[in-house]
């Protein structure tokens, strides 16, 4: 190999790297949030309240989109992960009433 292939190869297993403790703690992070919303889903049950809040979304999806432009990731990116968690929440919440 050539230096310069050399050079690339260890880059690339650095980036790699990085993406592997970044996917880590996605995964850990999505863990602990879902551990906060199966609370609420258990909470609005005992209270009889709806699964869904509609405001609350809402507000969440604005939220997201203005730190992913301030994070240089495409805002309908963070838009469809958002609205793809919040149909999860739901439905776990569902399952609690």
């Amino acid at each position: 190999m050539t230096d310069a292939v050399t050079k690339a190869a260890e880059v690339l297993k650095e980036h790699r790297a990085s993406i592997d403790r970044l996917d880590a703690i996605l995964v850990y992070t999505l863990g602990e949030r879902f551990k906060h919303t199966q609370a609420v889903g258990k909470l609005k049950a005992e209270h009889n309240l709806p699964p869904s809040d509609p405001d609350r979304e809402a507000q969440q999806i604005k939220r997201l989109e203005d730190m992913a432009k301030r994070a240089d990731l495409d805002p309908e990116f963070a838009k469809s992960f958002l609205n793809f968690i919040i149909r999860e929440v739901i439905q776990n919440h569902k399952t609690f009433q």
